[in-house]
């Protein structure tokens, strides 16, 4: 067996093993944690002066950050998306002003910016908030097994912070050398900075 092998293995075991610790997470705490989550992100002084913010539609298992979102935009920041580009199979950041007329359902049922929404570009952010299925504290991810968000990672500048419930955190995620690292992580009882 390659190492390539062994740690799509060790990734597989902990996706699974992540996963069903959030199918245990009951609807009420999980709405709980994600307002504890949005709190705790208001407090970050990396937030607070933030004027570009790429976010994600949080998908059932993931915090829900919509509120920040709408406060976002409100407030005068520039908020985009990641928008499936299925001509190239990846994710690009776009553009939202309005949630109501800005918004479709795109790639597997998730809100994506629509095919009127400008590109955000350069591809620079001052804050990129980052889904998973797991995260360790040294700044590693665990993503959904295809790709698409660590291609996406590379392809835009910026402080990178992983968003999670408790649950997710784990001692260690196996790793490759094409993996992003993240700058931060942010839970309903934790930010770290790596």
């Amino acid at each position: 067996m390659t190492m390539g092998s062994k740690i799509q293995q060790a990734k597989a075991a902990r996706r699974k093993q992540v996963r069903a610790a959030l199918a245990a997470i009951s609807p009420e705490q999980r709405k709980a944690d994600s307002a504890r989550i949005c709190a705790r992100l208001r407090e970050q002084p990396v937030w607070k002066n933030a004027r570009f913010v790429l976010m994600f539609a949080p998908l059932p298992t993931e915090p829900d950050l919509w509120p920040l979102l709408l406060e976002a935009i409100s407030s005068g920041k520039r908020v985009a998306l990641p928008r499936f580009i299925r001509d190239i199979g990846e994710y690009a950041p776009f553009l939202i002003q309005d949630v109501g007329r800005d918004l479709v359902s795109g790639q597997l049922g998730i809100r994506e910016p629509g095919a009127h929404c400008p590109p955000l570009v350069p591809p620079t952010a001052d804050l990129i908030l980052v889904p998973g299925v797991a995260f360790d504290l040294t700044g590693h991810r665990l993503g959904r097994g295809k790709g698409f968000y660590d291609r996406l990672l590379k392809s835009i500048r910026g402080p990178k912070c992983g968003v999670a419930f408790d649950q997710q955190v784990v001692r260690e995620v196996p790793a490759e050398p094409h993996d992003v690292r993240l700058d931060y992580l942010l839970t309903p009882t934790r930010w770290v900075k790596f």
